[in-house]
């Protein structure tokens, strides 16, 4: 073999080497492109979340105005605005989730754009190696020599094989350069828009908490006003327990009767009685899908904010008194209709002080519990489906409030509805 033919092989780029470093290429690609796409989908996710508080923060706001319509400040108008601070607080702790997502996109971009720039240095370097050795061997002669200084026709043949692939991936590299380019300058552009965004969520964090110092400046005013006025709050909550204590005695008669009469129906030839209801074998299936849907089914009301929370608890402004909730206190928009939380038989409407109409509607052996309705839409005995309306909820006058009572039982057992409603 002549020298200037061995010089020629040693310059030469090894085909061989072109599948494997563009495998490599794509298994890293891979990688990179699911690890993003993953960043993107938490992106979308805490977008959506952010979405989701800033519509309840708005319609907390017009709730708080609704509120404060009669000029002084109540515990409606406290729960409204503790509301609002902690959407608030979520609200900035996703902002803040967000930017930690974005640090790292943009981290990630920034390392992938030094890994193009290396690549496209490479591949620059490469191809200037191949145009200076495609100058030195530029006369056809040279060609012609490489070719017939061949052993025999099959290695002749190689070696034109060989000088195509070198021109074929002389032009590859060409395109690749050109694409690298490219993405080099896609991932400058996104960047740059990430560093823009990053800006954007700052400023609007700054304002998120400039916002959240002035709601707890007016939490803290309102606990003044209302501490101001203790005897009144004292003689208010003197008349909603007892308030309580009426309905709950009648919903308990009510409960007692219908497990007497379930009890008649199922063992009349008995005479054997219970104190759980006797179910029918469709009121045992809809009882067991009520139960089924715990923690998924829908809230009474539309739309609303819990003012008072089931079971024991502190006063929110009296000192060392706690406050007995039986089910849950949502307070919601002025005209808003109460809807049946799940398909049921209406057993009963009744007329307590202070609670206005009372709807119960029996699903099996549970029973869900509509207070303080001012029109009712439906009659005993009706039978209703899951969101179906049953009446509008009363509206106070004086207080502006327009609040629904709503309790949920399992025969004689009273739940914390919260468990059952979604959230």
């Amino acid at each position: 073999m002549s020298t200037k033919e061995s010089t020629r092989k040693r310059k030469f780029t090894p085909f061989a080497l072109i599948p494997i470093l563009s495998g490599i290429m794509v298994i890293f690609l891979l990688g990179n492109s699911a690890f993003l796409n993953a960043q993107v989908t938490e992106k979308e996710n805490l977008q959506q979340k952010k979405s989701e508080i800033e519509k309840e923060i708005e319609y907390t706001s017009k709730l708080l105005e609704e509120t404060q319509k009669n000029k002084q400040s109540s515990l409606n108008e406290l729960a409204v605005i503790n509301r609002k601070i902690n959407r608030r607080e979520e609200l900035i702790r996703t902002i803040a989730d967000e930017l930690s997502v974005l640090d790292g996109q943009i981290l990630e971009n920034q390392q992938s754009l030094g890994e193009l720039d290396a690549e496209l240095k490479q591949l620059k370097d490469e191809y200037a190696r191949m145009i200076y050795l495609a100058f030195l061997n530029r006369g056809a002669y040279d060609r012609l020599m490489f070719l017939f200084s061949a052993r025999n026709f099959n290695q002749a043949y190689q070696r034109m094989k060989y000088m195509q692939q070198y021109s074929d991936y002389r032009k590859q590299q060409a395109a690749l350069i050109v694409e690298k380019q490219n993405e080099l300058t896609a991932m400058t552009r996104e960047i740059e828009q990430q560093k823009a965004d990053k800006e954007s969520l700052l400023s609007a964090k700054e304002k998120e908490l400039i916002r959240l110092d002035s709601e707890k400046n007016d939490k803290s005013v309102t606990l003044t006003r209302l501490g101001q006025k203790e005897s009144e709050l004292r003689k208010t909550l003197k008349e909603k327990e007892a308030a309580a204590r009426k309905l709950q005695q009648a919903i308990e008669k009510i409960i007692a009767e219908e497990i007497r009469k379930s009890n008649e129906m199922m063992n009349s030839r008995t005479g054997s009685s219970s104190a759980t209801f006797a179910l029918t074998p469709e009121e045992r299936e809809l009882s067991n899908t009520f139960a089924a849907n715990m923690g998924k089914l829908p809230w009474p009301t539309e739309r609303g904010v819990i003012s008072s929370p089931f079971g024991e608890h502190p006063h929110p402004v009296l000192k060392g008194i706690k406050v007995k909730n039986n089910g849950i206190d949502i307070l919601t928009s002025s005209g808003s209709p109460a809807r049946a939380i799940y398909a049921g038989e209406v057993s009963r409407i009744i007329a307590v002080p202070k609670y206005h109409n009372v709807v119960i509607i029996r699903h099996g052996e549970f029973l869900s519990v509509y207070s303080n309705l001012d029109e009712v839409m439906v009659s005993k005995g009706d039978k209703v489906v899951t969101k179906q309306v049953i009446g509008s909820i009363q509206t106070d006058e004086s207080s502006s409030r327009t609040e629904l009572h709503f309790e949920l039982w399992k025969g004689k057992e009273l739940q914390d509805p919260l468990q059952w409603i979604a959230h």
